[in-house]
């Protein structure tokens, strides 16, 4: 069986390879040879809980970053 025809839950791609599909997801940039190897090697469970994970994280530090800037004291 070769990596086109694995079930999802069989393929093996890292981690770290996952978060960098993801992220590269994000910014938007992504060529078509690699997001093919992305189809073919990971797992679509697994990248679909790191872009969940990676989604709040985004929208926690900007929550944080407005909180920080709302804080600081107007100085003219």
């Amino acid at each position: 069986m070769n990596m086109q025809q694995q079930a999802p839950h069989q393929r093996k791609g890292s981690f770290w390879r996952t978060i960098v599909a993801v992220l590269w997801s994000f910014v938007g940039l992504r060529s078509r040879t690699a997001f093919q190897q992305d189809i073919a090697q990971l797992n679509p469970i697994h990248i679909i809980v790191v872009g969940i994970v990676l989604a709040l994280l985004f929208v926690l530090g900007l929550l944080a970053l407005v909180q920080w800037v709302v804080a600081q004291p107007i100085s003219l």
